[in-house]
Parts: C-alpha cells; sequence; structure tokens
C-alpha cells in the first residue's frame, strides 16, 4: 500500500515538471530580440545639437556652425575716405612715383598730386592763364596759390626777386626753381618736387616734370627760391 501511494505522488510530480518545462519553452523571445537589434543602429539627435548612437561608446561633441554662432563677434568697419578716394589718391601716388623715380608712399601731397593731374599736358603759351594755355610763370602762380597758399606776382623775375635763394642740395617740395633760358635774366619758372624733379609749363611739352640734371636745362638753371620769412 505504501508503495502505490509513493508511485502516484512520484507521477504527479513528473507530469507537473514536464508541463512548466514546455510552458518555458513555448514562449516566443523574437519581439526582444527584433527591439534591440533595431535600437542598436539608430541615431537619437538630442537638444543643443549633441548627437549619440545607441549600442555604441562616443564622446559627446556640439555641433557648431561659422553662420549665426554666438561665441564669434562681428568688428565693426573703421570709418574711413570712401574707396573711390582712396583709389584715386593709390593711382595718383603710382602714376607719378614713376615719373618722380621715388616710391609712391613717400608722394604724400595728394592735393598736389591732383593739380599736376588736372593741368597735365595743357600747352603753354606766352601770357596764358586758363586751362586752354598758360605759361611758365602763370602756373607757379596757379600751383602756389591752390596748394601754398602763397600769392605771386606774374613774371618769372618778379617771382625771383621775391624768393629768398636756395642751394640745390636744399630744395624742398613747394621751392620754386629759375632757369635763364633767352640770356636776358630769368625767363623761366618751376615748382620743385623731390629728387631733383621739377614741375612747370615747357613751351615743347607744355605741363610736364623735368630732372633738373636734364642736359637742357642743367645748364640753364640759376638756383632755388623759398618765400621770405
Amino acid at each position: 500500500m505504501n508503495s502505490d501511494i509513493l508511485l502516484l505522488l512520484l507521477g504527479i510530480a513528473v507530469m507537473t515538471s514536464c508541463k512548466s518545462i514546455r510552458k518555458v519553452a513555448s514562449t516566443d523571445y523574437s519581439g526582444s530580440v527584433a527591439a534591440t537589434q533595431k535600437m542598436g543602429g539608430k541615431k537619437r539627435q538630442f537638444i543643443n545639437g549633441i548627437e549619440v548612437t545607441l549600442g555604441t561608446v562616443t564622446t559627446t561633441k556640439q555641433k557648431t556652425t561659422t553662420a549665426g554662432s554666438t561665441g564669434v563677434k562681428k568688428m565693426a568697419k573703421p570709418v574711413s575716405a570712401s574707396k573711390t578716394d582712396v583709389e584715386k589718391a593709390n593711382w595718383l601716388q603710382i602714376k607719378y612715383a614713376v615719373l618722380v623715380d621715388i616710391p609712391a608712399e613717400n608722394l604724400n601731397n595728394i592735393p598736389l598730386l591732383e593739380l599736376i593731374d588736372q593741368w597735365w599736358g595743357t600747352r603753354y603759351c606766352i601770357g596764358g592763364s586758363s586751362s586752354n594755355c598758360i605759361d611758365c610763370s602763370g602756373f607757379t602762380q596757379v600751383v602756389m596759390r591752390e596748394i601754398f597758399e602763397l600769392t605771386l606776382p606774374r613774371t618769372a623775375q618778379e617771382q625771383y626777386n621775391l624768393m629768398q635763394r636756395i642751394e640745390i642740395e636744399d630744395l624742398r617740395e613747394g621751392d620754386l626753381v629759375f632757369f635763364n633760358t633767352s640770356g636776358r635774366g630769368i625767363s623761366h619758372v618751376g615748382v620743385y618736387l623731390q629728387n631733383n624733379k621739377f614741375v612747370h609749363a615747357s613751351t615743347s611739352q607744355g605741363v610736364t616734370i623735368t630732372d633738373l640734371g636734364d642736359k637742357y636745362w642743367s645748364p640753364k638753371f640759376r638756383g632755388g627760391g623759398r618765400k621770405r620769412d
């Protein structure tokens, strides 16, 4: 009797264990696996532009842009002369630096360059004082009045008489240079620039720039002049 009871209890225990095993075996985990694989390769976007990839080890880095960045300050543009004015000044400096044979930055009297350029090539005529034609002393009157605020008498000889004598090695921009081209005293005058060059109204070329060492002008040179103190 006791052995029959023991066998019955053992059978009940075996049947219960088999049902549990079948339940566990029949459970479907495919959804969990699929979800894990899907999440493993997906990128997620977070605030402030921080981007990470799930399932990987990364260091976060904030994205930056050049446009509209809050950490970059725009520099204010300096107040300066207009672009046209600057370009014109630079052009005149370069143009006349070639004629005077000095660095362009050394020609910094822009009003003088502008006046020379305005009158450049104007033909010569005795007694002339206009843009149609002008003579040497008429031209020096214009330059000294407009640029150096000095009023001069009309003729080259009168201008020479007004000035303090200056040796050639002491000449500076704005001094007058005098010549005897006719054998009758001072008959020609120009305005000294730099580097032995002077601007004047020449009988053959009109308003032009010439070197004091020129073979025609050098022997006729009679000295420089500067306004008396």
